[in-house]
């Protein structure tokens, strides 16, 4: 699966999983991002037009802390990505067939409000926080 490119430079997050073979599965197949250079102890992937690496960290890494937004107990940290909303669509209900529990189940929030969004939360194996959005309309991405 390929990605639209944007003129926004892409970013780069780095993230820690406790097995990669896990964490290819959940990206590659599960998501859908291609996966690029790799070795033994990292892998990168293609996450929407973005580059991210998933790095194999033995032991505990991970403390997941809460804030409320619009009356949902949101993940930090977490990272994702905005999609058109058809995508947004498609990829939820690829999670839902795929048996991925959901942390904030796919939603609109701020409804009638400037910055009205579709978001949901989800978990990779490893415990990593992952957002996923869509908005009707995307230049209120910024919008006040």
């Amino acid at each position: 699966m390929s990605y639209p490119t944007n003129t926004l430079p892409p970013f780069h997050l780095a993230f820690p999983v406790h097995d990669l073979a896990e964490a290819r599965r959940f990206y590659g197949q599960v998501l859908g991002c291609p996966e690029g250079r790799s070795s033994s102890e990292w892998v990168d992937l293609n996450f929407y037009g973005h580059q991210i690496v998933a790095h194999l960290v033995h032991g505990e890494f991970r403390r997941q802390a809460t804030n409320v937004v619009d009356g949902h107990q949101v993940p930090v940290p977490h990272f994702g990505a905005v999609l058109p909303m058809t995508q947004w669509q498609e990829l939820a209900e690829r999670l839902r067939a795929a048996g991925v529990k959901f942390v904030i189940e796919p939603t609109v929030r701020f409804k009638g409000e400037v910055g009205e969004q579709a978001t949901m939360f989800f978990l990779d194996p490893s415990g990593n926080a992952i957002e996923i959005k869509a908005f009707a309309n995307l230049d209120s991405l910024f919008a006040k």
